[in-house]
């Protein structure tokens, strides 16, 4: 019997991605997909795409009240967060359905740190110590037993998961860390804004939340001092890139005294030997190495005479940054083949 699923927020580009991918995933249903500001509206007259290709029961939007009243196996919230976690909160206490947060609700571990990021009070703190940080290749155990899985933000995916075995194995220092990264304008959502509608973006190319304003942050400083067992202070600049999609971050570390980019490389090949989707290359990666899959890709460089490395990681922001990574989530949690569904 194949899975039950549901999205909410599914108009969004994080819904309608997680439609692609669960539409060729052999295992699972769409049983019902939501929106609050077009419910019961044909989905195909958002995403023409997607004529002939749904399910009968999810082919018409519906509201979140009526998708609270079912009980499929698993939900994807993509919803704005404080929004999210007041959603799913149904679905939590039926005891039946695991769900997997696209959000930032449960992504940090403390109450007060959501606070002072998203500039208001959790919904729900007393679910923060349940819920699994969903970055798939450090986690996989415990994502495999979680019923509410935190999927990460997309610049932190590109810049933690090259990162996070060096601080494990103490290759590299905890200071001095700097990450320089790059994003299509898909990452910013759906809805136009004048930071990301096409006639500011296109032919341009600018940095925003500069060094330690980004709410990313936070989260990418937690997994960063969980992994190295002590403070990390980095700093992380981000940038519109004018394209569709695809994340492109530049790392800069300073190595741990007596190593070289050599054990770098030896670092991430064990980290990552079982790894279907992150991969240390022998080229630096660009965005059209990884575009359309859930693929990480990264490589190191020492300059000559330095301690230093420069890391460089690409990433769909869409996939690996969002959708597919909560789909290789949802297989852990049911116990399926991770890759199911993925390229």
């Amino acid at each position: 019997m194949k899975l039950r699923i549901g999205i909410l927020g599914a108009t969004g580009l994080t819904g309608a991605e997680l439609v692609r991918l669960l539409l060729r995933h052999p295992q699972v249903e769409i049983s019902w997909l939501s929106s609050e500001s077009q419910a019961g509206t044909a989905y195909d007259t958002v995403y023409p795409a997607f004529a002939f290709r749904l399910p009968e029961a999810a082919s018409k939007l519906i509201s979140m009240e009526e998708a609270q009243k079912t009980q499929p196996d698993a939900v994807f919230s993509c919803l704005p967060h404080a929004a999210s976690a007041e959603a799913i909160e149904p679905f939590l206490c039926n005891g039946k359905t695991k769900v997997i947060d696209l959000s930032a609700d449960y992504r940090l571990s403390d109450a007060a740190n959501y606070a002072t990021t998203y500039a208001h009070e959790h919904p729900h703190p007393e679910r923060l110590a349940e819920a699994v940080y969903g970055l798939t290749e450090i986690y996989r155990d415990e994502i495999a037993k979680a019923k509410l899985v935190a999927n990460p933000g997309c610049y932190p995916t590109s810049v933690i998961l090259p990162l996070i075995p060096l601080l494990k194995a103490g290759v590299i220092q905890r200071s001095g860390i700097i990450a320089d990264s790059k994003s299509g304008i898909s990452g910013a959502g759906r809805k136009a804004t004048e930071a990301t509608h096409f006639v500011f973006r296109n032919e341009n190319f600018a940095a925003y939340k500069v060094g330690d304003q980004h709410r990313h942050l936070p989260e990418i400083r937690e997994q960063l001092e969980i992994a190295a067992g002590g403070k990390v202070k980095p700093l992380f600049t981000p940038h519109y890139v004018p394209m569709e999609r695809g994340i492109l971050s530049t790392i800069y570390v300073e190595l741990a005294s007596g190593k070289t980019v050599a054990d770098v490389e030896a670092c991430w090949n064990k980290a990552y030997a079982d790894s279907a989707f992150v991969h240390a290359v022998k080229e630096f990666p660009q965005t059209a190495d990884v575009t359309r899959t859930n693929a990480c890709h990264f490589k190191a460089y020492q300059p000559a005479g330095t301690s230093r490395v420069i890391i460089v990681s690409a990433i769909d922001n869409m996939v690996k940054g969002a959708s597919g990574q909560a789909l290789q989530n949802m297989n852990l949690m049911f116990g399926l083949e991770e890759t199911s569904g993925l390229l």
